[in-house]
């Protein structure tokens, strides 16, 4: 029985093809989970945009209710209100700052954080020979 070059031809044909149908099928199904990755990273960087917004709209709410209070009228009716009996200071009592008091206190809580100040010296026993 003589078998033809075709049958075989048609076998590696039919190979080819699904191999190929494989490889392309595993590439859109690859493209496919990309791009729902994708979609989910952008849904979380939206809802941290938004957390983000309502957060700083709080802190500005914040902040207004705060200066708000600060007011010079509104502390002297506070003090009236809670009978505090808190006064003014004297022009002595004040000392006014001839630098930025925003790096002065910077520079006051970073003091030896990065090795500006000398460590302190310990002495250690180390024995060099056994008796």
């Amino acid at each position: 029985m003589k078998l033809s070059s075709n049958h075989g031809f048609v076998n590696q044909l039919l190979v080819y093809t699904l191999v190929m149908i494989g490889f392309s099928g595993s590439i859109g199904l690859g493209t496919v989970w990309m791009r729902h990755q994708i979609s989910v990273t952008a849904n979380s960087n939206k809802q941290l945009d938004a957390r983000i917004a309502m957060i700083e709209r709080h802190l500005a709410e914040t902040i207004t209710a705060a200066e708000s209070e600060r007011d010079t009228q509104v502390l002297l009716r506070r003090n009236a209100e809670w009978n505090l009996g808190l006064v003014a200071p004297s022009h002595a009592q004040i000392v006014r700052l001839p630098e930025d008091p925003v790096m002065r206190l910077a520079a006051k809580r970073n003091a030896g954080l990065f090795g500006d100040t000398a460590p302190a010296s310990a002495s250690v026993y180390l024995p060099l020979a056994r008796r």
